[in-house]
Formats: structure tokens, sequence, C-alpha cells
């Protein structure tokens, strides 16, 4: 993530465990399991969003970031060892055995499986970790089948101000400063539509890019009604300059969005 030390506060993790109690029925309710899906073991829990399987295989879960676990010389994002250790704790309550549900795209970039688990009892873990505020909702298509379920369990910890939501994770689009995940508002100060599909200028600094195969998900009117309005957007930057792909005129930053839940139009 983007300097999460810009995004989140830090908060002791006696009360994101606290939390997680007090919210384990409420969750329960959101993204509930498909039938039929097959059970495997787990080996370990690497983060809030990756574990191993017995069998050797790597799973991403679909539909959520969680805070990252401090590399090379980096420490913790907050909350990152809270969501670990939440994960960890959903593992051990399902003995180690979940089931299973492979994301329509079956693999990332790094050759991890991507796919939606759930516990012995059919809750999501996806949506019991965004529930507690301890990850955040993000739709990348094609795996946008749970977007919208997934969308109101975040919803609803932030609503109650939980994990990551106590104090606003949002930086101003002017901030972003280094590629990553990150939560950003800013005004729309241009919007372009050409061949290469609409790209949606934030304060100057930051442009989110619309690809023409995902344009049917968003309506002409939902773009029109983006000009100079107050957004907030969310999903992965991508620095240009390291691709040489800046022309001039264009902006250094860019994020490109596929699903309508990565962008929200503010009051």
């Amino acid at each position: 993530m983007i300097g999460l030390s810009l995004l989140l506060k830090k908060a002791p993790l006696v009360g994101a465990f606290f939390v997680g109690a007090c919210w384990f029925g409420q969750a329960q309710a959101f993204c509930p399991a498909p039938t039929g899906l097959s059970s495997v073991q787990v080996r370990q829990v690497v983060d809030g969003d990756t574990l191993r399987l017995l069998d050797g295989r790597s799973v991403r879960l679909i539909g959520i970031n969680a805070p990252e676990i401090g590399r090379k010389g980096r420490g913790d994002e907050s909350f990152a060892v809270a969501a670990r250790r939440r994960l960890q704790a959903l593992v051990d309550d399902s003995d180690g055995m979940v089931s299973l549900q492979p994301g329509r795209e079956a693999k990332d970039r790094y050759d991890r499986t991507l796919a939606h688990l759930y516990g012995r009892n059919g809750t999501s873990f996806e949506a019991q970790l965004l529930a507690e505020g301890l990850a955040f909702q993000v739709a990348i298509a094609p795996n946008t089948d749970l977007a919208a379920c997934q969308h109101e369990a975040e919803q609803s910890a932030r609503a109650a101000g939980l994990g990551v939501w106590r104090h606003s994770p949002a930086v101003s689009a002017a901030q972003v400063g280094d590629a990553g995940f990150a939560l950003m508002t800013g005004r729309v100060s241009k919007l372009e539509r050409n061949r290469g599909g609409v790209w949606v200028e934030l304060d100057d600094s930051v442009v989110l890019h619309f690809a023409p195969k995902v344009l049917g998900s968003f309506s002409d009117e939902w773009f029109e009604r983006l000009h100079g309005r107050q957004l907030e957007a969310r999903g992965w930057v991508i620095d240009r300059s390291r691709r040489g792909n800046v022309s001039a005129g264009q902006l250094r930053w860019m994020v490109p969005v596929t699903d309508p839940t990565m962008v929200q139009i503010l009051p």
C-alpha cells in the first residue's frame, strides 16, 4: 500500500479482536458459501489475504486487500498483524479445512491461485475480514461476482468505524507519490474519451483509466455525472514513467478501474 503511515492510524490489536468477536454473527450474513465446494487443507497463513495450502498452492483471496506485513526492513502497516491473526483464527475455527471457489481468472501474475474461501460453517473469509475493518474491498475484473456483497460487508465496518475505518484512511490524489494500493479522493479535473477508453483525471495528479473492455459496466450517464465532482477511488497505482510510456501532458500516476464499486461519487 502507498504509505499506510498516511492512510491508517495506529490502534491496539486487542481492540480489533474484540470487534471481530462482536461482529462475527453479522458478518456471516454477507456472501454465503455456494453448495458443492470441495475442501482443502491449509498449511500456512501468510498475511491477511494470502495463505498456502498443504498441496503447495498459494492462494490469494479474491476481493480484498489487507494491510501489508512489513518486509525488507519495512515495518508492518497498521492492522496488518490483526488481519493475519484473524485469518489464522478463521482457519483454526474450521480445523484447518476450508472450501475454495476459484475465480473466473484462476491465477494472478505471481502464479497464486485466486479464490474465495469459506469456513466449515459457510462463512466467507473475505466478507468476515471486510466486516471487521481488517481489509479493503477491491474488485478486479473478471473476478467481480461477489463485489456487491463484499461492498456491503465493507460498508458495515465503515459505518461503525471499525479497524482501518477508525480514522479516514483516504489520501488526496495530490498526495499519491508511489506505486501500490491506494484509497484516494480528488475532484475530476478532466475527462477524456478515445480509442483507449475513458480517462478521468483527479486534481491534475492521478488518472483513472477505464479500458474499452470494461466500459459495459459503466453507463454514459454515470460518466457524465463525474464532471467536476469529488470522487473516492481505490486501486493499484501504476507509475507510467517506469514503463516509459508517459507522453507530454500525461499524468505519471494511473489507476486502472474495472468495477463500479472502485469509484464512488461523493456528496
